[in-house]
């Protein structure tokens, strides 16, 4: 996802500047860099902070911490793809406020946030994702093997898991990022709950979401072409680039 984005603002799809990269592997920053006009690849996150006003992360929840703690010490905002990680970061998102950075977190691959942000100015009853994904979009996940379930073999729809979000994006911290940003969006990830299906007959990634109200009743399904990373939708890269269009516009649409 960090490459489409870093191609999009190359390409000036998003008025914006890509100052540098860096990358645990150094050696895919360069590849990345080595398709773009200008960016040259720094070793640390530190060392990009230190240079640009807002840094996006796409690393994974693992690097979330490290994203925070570096643009929080220097003032500096950040968009999280990776808003699971933000689960275990409550102490430094306490810290943003205090210190006034921004933490922005893209609606990813799921349709309706805006509505759901607008019912949560009310009551929210109740909130639910169903998730079904491709076998291969759930291979390596820490729940699959702690719990010796082969996703592998299936010849039919399997329920992998059911818990709240907050269970889920620590049981599958690469796949499902949805149910922390409709968390965030509505009651939390204590209260929203999560049904994650291996599907062997699909190849989209299905999200359907219902939250109840004093509003009334929010029903989505989204259906979404994988990225070339089977554990993540293509969408969610696109939904990036749009708030960072929305940053740099002069015009925003939607809550």
């Amino acid at each position: 996802m960090g490459s489409i984005i870093a191609h999009a603002i190359d390409e000036g799809t998003v008025r914006a500047t890509l100052v540098a990269l860096v990358d645990l592997e150094e050696t895919r920053a360069e590849s990345l860099a080595g398709d773009l006009s200008d960016s040259p690849v720094l070793e640390s996150i530190a060392e990009i902070a230190d240079h640009v006003d807002l840094i996006v992360e796409a690393a994974g929840v693992t690097a979330v911490k490290e994203v925070l703690t570096a643009a929080i010490s220097r003032g500096k905002d950040v968009l999280v793809l990776s808003v699971g990680g933000l689960i275990e970061a409550q102490d430094l998102i306490d810290q943003a406020e205090n210190e006034g950075t921004t933490i922005y977190c893209p609606s990813g691959a799921i349709a309706g946030i805006d509505a759901i942000k607008a019912g949560d100015v009310g009551t929210i009853e109740s909130a639910r994702i169903t998730t079904r994904k491709p076998p291969a979009g759930l291979a390596g996940a820490p729940y699959l093997k702690e719990n010796g379930i082969d996703v592998s073999r299936l010849d039919e729809p399997k329920v992998v898991f059911q818990g709240t979000a907050r269970d889920a994006c620590r049981s599958f911290p690469a796949n499902v990022n949805v149910s922390a940003a409709l968390s965030l969006a509505g009651i939390g990830f204590d209260r929203t709950l999560v049904t994650l299906i291996a599907d062997p007959g699909i190849s989209r990634n299905i999200h359907e979401i219902e939250v109840i109200g004093d509003f009334g009743t929010i029903r989505t399904v989204t259906e979404n072409t994988p990225s070339a990373n089977p554990k993540t939708s293509r969408l969610a890269a696109l939904s990036a680039i749009a708030l960072l269009k929305n940053l740099t516009g002069s015009m925003r649409v939607g809550t």
